[in-house]
């Protein structure tokens, strides 16, 4: 008959619905379905999963595939997202980072930016670094101020109260 799948699935219901529980992604969560489904006797053919799930028959046999090749990990395994490296390396925000932790601090971003230039070799936009800094690692570049000699400590102490 065509369409009826040839594979042993060597999972538990329950193992299936332990795995359907603890994933994060809803892809990881349509691959275990479909094991599911196959396991449970709910869908009889690829084609009626399919239709339940609401993929292509190819796609479903594709993963299929991956599991008889490699089990559920297989199945499971995210392909590296591809698109543009990031305009700062990441060795180059560890030194940055680095950086930022010693008490001068910059004076701005536009500073970061020449440190970044003038140590490291790296032209970054100023936008770059500032999403850089600010978001990613959650850090000032600013410095507190000297604090005038002749002033108090209790002075402050004593605003702060009130």
């Amino acid at each position: 008959m065509a369409g009826v799948y040839k594979l042993e699935i060597q999972e538990s219901e329950e193992d299936l619905k332990q795995w359907l529980r603890t994933q994060k992604t809803a892809s990881g969560k349509e691959r275990i379905h479909l094991l599911y489904l196959l396991k449970s006797k709910q869908a009889q053919t690829i084609q009626a999963a399919a239709s339940i799930l609401g993929r292509h028959r190819a796609t479903l046999q594709e993963w299929l595939k991956q599991y008889r090749e490699g089990g559920i990990e297989a199945l499971l395994k995210s392909k590296p997202r591809s698109g543009r490296p990031r305009a700062i390396p990441d060795w180059a925000v560890a030194a940055l980072q680095q950086r930022l932790e010693e008490p001068q601090g910059f004076d701005g971003y536009q500073a970061i930016c020449d440190w970044l230039e003038s140590q490291l070799g790296l032209v970054a936009e100023y936008k770059t670094v500032h999403q850089l800094v600010y978001y990613r690692l959650q850090a000032s570049p600013k410095v507190p101020r000297p604090v005038s000699v002749e002033q108090s400590c209790e002075q402050p102490e004593a605003y702060k109260k009130t």
